[in-house]
Formats: C-alpha cells, structure tokens, sequence
C-alpha cells in the first residue's frame, strides 16, 4: 500500500512541476544571499576604508554598521519571499497532488 502511493505520488506530473519550481526557486534565492553576503566580506576585506567611514562627521558609528544590518535584514526579507512564495505556489500545488493520488 505504502509503495502504491510513493509511486503515484512519483508518477504524478504536478509532482515534477513542484519539485523543479521548489528547487529553482530555492538555487535562485540561495545565489542572491550568497551574492549580497559575499559582496559584503569582500567589501570589508578589500576596501576598509570605505567600511571604516563614519556615517557623519564625529561619529562612532562606520558606514559598515548599516551594511551589515542590511544584509541581516535581506536575509529575512529573502525568508519572507520564500514563504510567500511557498504559501501560494508550492502549498498549492501540494494539494492538488494530495487531491489527485488520495
């Protein structure tokens, strides 16, 4: 019974469609943190000056706080897309395959 199901799941073409757009989706949104994390390293490792540049004049504060942050922040606004994403794309698609091998 248990293997009956694994393969109409498997067979079912909606279940190729979730699988290739889930993991497309995945491979895109991994490369996009990866390039805004990266670029952030190599800023700091090839331009300190600019990391070490106080937002104002007399301030403690370096223009690479503020970067940093928002590369905290792109990290949940990433994880955002992605729910919403999931939530309307892959949850549905979900279902439908649920509906159509149960």
């Amino acid at each position: 019974m248990q293997q009956d199901l694994v393969h109409a799941i498997k067979s079912n073409p909606k279940y190729h469609e979730l699988v290739s757009k889930r993991s497309r989706f995945a491979w895109i949104m991994s490369v996009v943190m990866l390039v805004i994390y990266y670029a952030f390293i190599l800023t700091i490792a090839f331009d300190k000056p600019f990391m070490a540049t106080p937002l104002w004049s007399g301030s403690v504060t370096t223009v690479g706080i503020p970067i940093g942050i928002g590369v905290i922040i792109s990290a949940f606004i990433l994880t955002g897309i992605y729910i919403r994403r999931a939530n309307a794309v892959f949850d549905k698609l979900n279902r439908e395959i649920k509906e159509e091998v149960l």
